[in-house]
């Protein structure tokens, strides 16, 4: 796990987090799944529906327990104490090269302190930015690696992909392919406020 001067305090990274086996599995259990395409990109949602358009994760969210595929990377998660309690909802992002993410902060009234994304099949960069002192790191997100966010990283820094076709690695362009994130989370509930 690498937790570097140069990135923001609080996010670690962590190459080949899951096997090649573990990864071709996954993507062949979403592929297997329907894809939402009524945003920009296809997404899924497990655990619970995150509305965009509300900003919020709503009443009427629950979606059921993780699907089974999943079972194998939250044991992963848990071992490596990056939850203190199993997450709860994960969406699934695809990229299409060209494709990306504006800068945002992972809804704060929503999600638990602790946020994880696991890239898998074609790498990309990803942006870091402190709002207030301008601060900018990027990172590349390499297949089969770990990202994650607690603390200044979860709540003080935007992060972002740029909608590009390609990065700059050590003075060499890599085009991107498509490719898929599984981000894992904790849904924020009120007292009282069920899963039925």
């Amino acid at each position: 796990m690498l937790m570097h001067s140069a990135l923001p305090d609080g996010l670690t990274y962590q190459p080949d987090f899951i096997s090649e086996e573990m990864a071709h599995a996954l993507v062949a259990a979403l592929d297997g799944s329907p894809w939402d395409e009524t945003l920009k990109r296809r997404i899924q949602h497990f655990g619970y529906r995150y509305d965009y358009r509300a900003r919020a994760v709503t009443g009427d969210a629950y979606l059921g327990s993780l699907p089974d595929w999943l079972h194998d990377v939250v044991a992963r998660l848990e071992l490596a104490q990056h939850f203190l309690q199993p997450p709860d909802q994960v969406i699934a992002n695809e990229y299409d090269p060209g494709q990306g993410i504006s800068a945002h902060v992972d809804c704060v009234p929503c999600f638990g302190d602790d946020i994880a994304s696991l890239s898998l099949l074609s790498p990309c960069e990803m942006i870091f930015r402190h709002p207030v002192t301008g601060d900018k790191r990027m990172l590349m997100l390499e297949p089969r690696s770990l990202l994650k966010m607690d603390g200044p990283a979860r709540y003080e820094w935007t992060h972002e992909i740029p909608a590009r076709l390609a990065d700059i690695v050590d003075g060499e362009r890599r085009l991107r392919g498509r490719r898929i994130s599984l981000t894992f989370r904790n849904v924020v509930r009120t007292t009282g406020e069920g899963r039925d």
